[in-house]
């Protein structure tokens, strides 16, 4: 994507009204819909079960599918369903496959209480987790693909509005459906009735999914033959279960060394942190062995693992050069200072003496209309000045604006302040959020989409998810006025970052080598 500013605001406005807009709108909401609930509802329905603060925070790593959607990213954008793709094409075949997924998993939390089986329902986290993070990667690579670049922006800012609208469905609307049939005593009925009919909602994205046709791409890669879809499937089978067996094998061994570090340390959290990130880093390394014995043994031709994995990752550092580690970085550390605060978000709310009802009124219905005004802002200001102003512009208010939580946790409860500090939150963060994709889509070749973009978008959520599970710890050791204030400064890196790459790499000379095959 080039830097192209409108030549007028009629022009700008033009754009963002584009007849493709209502798609990527429509599946920018069923991609949304997930979200919340494997995040903040999720947290506040652990907490009415129950479960400690710690353990909501840990358990926001359910949602680890959408930060390593990258690893099976190849699968989605080589491999053939049977049947389906050859009735609905490449990304509408698994467009709706990962509907039905994301349907059933929220369906197994839905008849789960996480006080009787809080294993069981962590299952269906996980599972929820990966379906949405796979309908993500066919979205990402069908809004890339549905238009040219001079829509990109105005798409990303379609579908930050319809994702926004989703989450409002999958926040406020499950926080209304469970507080209307249990007030704001604990009823696992209530939430099992509010997922049910959130389950129910999806309906409309496979509808969508239905309705709409394949787009047409030239200069993008052919699907693999059956008999290396099949065995590029069994390679990623085998080093899923490396990795899990791993990481759960090192957890036990772990277990007893971590209390002596704790004690050398003296720091449950930090300590926590550095066991996690060795289990976490030994458990790659044994999938890294892993998969070079099975290429050795012929399993997966290195042919197809080079084509697949590396080919999408030679490109992009071919284009982008020493550059490339920065671009990198600005993405890893923008969404920072939000992700970190918002695991906390909600338990903070209801700690803080606001109902149920006030929560979904302020946070998510009041809230959405923010997020949407500020995500067309974005869009639109990105489109008259530049994606990096916006860029440096979202970064600054996001970071700002957590200050005001700070504010928000030395007062008694003020449904007028909350209103101040969410509204705020909400519209720099729509603002900051569609800038940031439309950043992101610029950085993508056509000829490894759905990669390219899994890569920059895991890597958006990563660092700051694994972080954001410490978030309940760490609210807890701070205070919440402190833990607030310390998210602010996880945004400063980024505004650092936005300077610097804004003289280095101009979006206009960047996207032009990465757009050349469009």
């Amino acid at each position: 994507m080039s830097e192209y500013p409108a030549k007028s605001w009629v022009d700008t406005f033009r754009l963002i009204l584009s007849t493709k807009v209502l798609v990527i709108l429509m599946l920018g909401f069923s991609a949304g819909i997930p979200y919340f609930l494997i995040f903040s509802s999720l947290s506040l329905w652990l907490k009415e079960a129950g479960i400690d603060r710690s353990t909501i925070g840990f358990l926001s790593w359910a949602a680890l599918g959408y930060s390593f959607k990258f690893v099976w990213a190849p699968l989605v954008d080589q491999l053939q369903i049977p049947g389906l793709t050859s009735l609905l094409g490449r990304r509408r075949s698994w467009l709706l496959l990962s509907q039905v997924w994301v349907i059933a998993s929220i369906l197994l939390m839905a008849f789960t209480d996480p006080a009787e089986n809080l294993t069981l329902i962590t299952l269906g986290a996980v599972s929820l987790g990966f379906a949405a993070a796979t309908q993500d990667i066919v979205i990402d690579a069908f809004r890339i693909e549905f238009a040219d670049s001079k829509l990109q922006t105005t798409l990303s800012s379609a579908y930050i509005a319809g994702y926004r609208a989703g989450m409002l469905v999958g926040g406020a609307g499950a926080l209304y459906i469970s507080a209307w049939f249990s007030g704001d005593s604990y009823t696992p009925s209530a939430w099992t009735l509010a997922y049910a009919c959130m389950a129910g909602v999806m309906l409309i994205g496979i509808a969508t999914t239905l309705r709409i046709k394949e787009p047409v791409v030239l200069g993008g890669r052919p699907l693999v033959s059956a008999g290396g879809a099949i065995r590029l499937l069994l390679g990623f089978i085998i080093c899923a279960a490396a990795f899990a067996g791993s990481f759960v094998l090192l957890g036990e061994l772990f277990g007893g060394s971590s209390d002596s570090l704790n004690h050398l340390i003296q720091n449950k959290a930090i300590t926590g942190f550095l066991v996690e990130c060795a289990r976490f880093f030994i458990s790659v390394f044994c999938v890294y062995f892993i998969a070079k014995i099975i290429i050795w043994m012929g399993v997966v031709p290195q042919k197809l693992v080079a084509s697949s994995y590396v080919d999408p990752i030679a490109d992009f550092f071919s284009r982008y050069g020493k550059s490339a580690i920065l671009v990198l970085s600005l993405i890893a550390l923008y969404r920072m200072s939000d992700i970190v605060m918002g695991v906390i978000a909600n338990i903070f709310y209801y700690e803080q003496g606001y109902s149920k009802g006030e929560i979904a009124s302020v946070s998510k219905v009041y809230g959405l209309f923010a997020i949407l005004f500020g995500g067309f802002i974005g869009g639109a200001f990105s489109i008259r000045y530049g994606v990096y102003k916006a860029l440096l512009v979202g970064a600054i208010l996001s970071s700002l604006t957590n200050v005001l939580f700070s504010i928000l946790a030395g007062a008694e409860a003020n449904i007028i302040l909350l209103s101040v500090a969410i509204t705020a939150d909400n519209l720099c963060g729509g603002m900051a959020t569609a800038a940031f994709i439309a950043y992101l889509s610029s950085l993508t070749s056509v000829s490894f989409t759905a990669m390219q973009y899994a890569i920059f978008s895991s890597l958006m959520t990563l660092f700051p998810k694994l972080i954001a599970g410490y978030s309940g710890m760490m609210s807890i050791s701070l205070g919440y006025q402190n833990f607030f204030y310390l998210t602010a400064l996880m945004g400063i890196p980024a505004v650092v970052l936005v300077l610097v790459l804004q003289k280095l790499l101009p979006i206009s000379e960047g996207a032009a080598s990465g757009s050349s095959e469009s």
